[in-house]
């Protein structure tokens, strides 16, 4: 019996021992996940904060182009006056098709705000302009 006793503590013992393991291989295991998780929190908070100053950079680019375009859009003798040509024919195309959907919907554009009114009105319901100017200006 004594024998017998003794397989039955060493069976006890390696339960013991596996159960311990297991128990350190699954709490390191939830570590290593949480250090994962955590990872990939914290890269996708920096991908999306690059993104947000790769956004600032291209709107401050377009804000120091619009601003030059502004300042020598008039000049003929420049480096960019093809692109400044391209850009006055393409803003121009703009405002064309702009009024033609407001034909098209029997509206006009106040001059002065350029709120949306029904052809034919007399004033600006937004601003008071009168709308008979626009085509005194013309």
């Amino acid at each position: 019996m004594a024998l017998y006793w003794g397989k039955e503590n060493d069976r006890e013992e390696n339960f013991i021992e596996f159960f311990d393991k297991l128990s350190e291989s699954l709490v390191s295991a939830g570590k290593d996940v949480s250090q994962k998780a955590k990872d990939v929190s914290e890269i996708a908070k920096l991908k999306l904060d690059i993104k947000s100053k790769e956004d600032y950079v291209q709107k401050q680019y377009e804000e120091l182009g619009r601003s030059y375009y502004e300042k020598h859009k008039d000049e003929e003798e420049c480096e960019e006056a093809e692109q400044f040509f391209l850009i006055k024919e393409a803003v121009e195309e703009i405002e064309r098709m702009k009024a033609e959907v407001l034909r098209i919907q029997g509206s006009a554009e106040c001059p002065k705000c350029g709120a949306k009114m029904p052809e034919g009105a007399v004033y600006c319901s937004n601003c008071g302009t009168k709308m008979d100017d626009m085509y005194e200006e013309e």
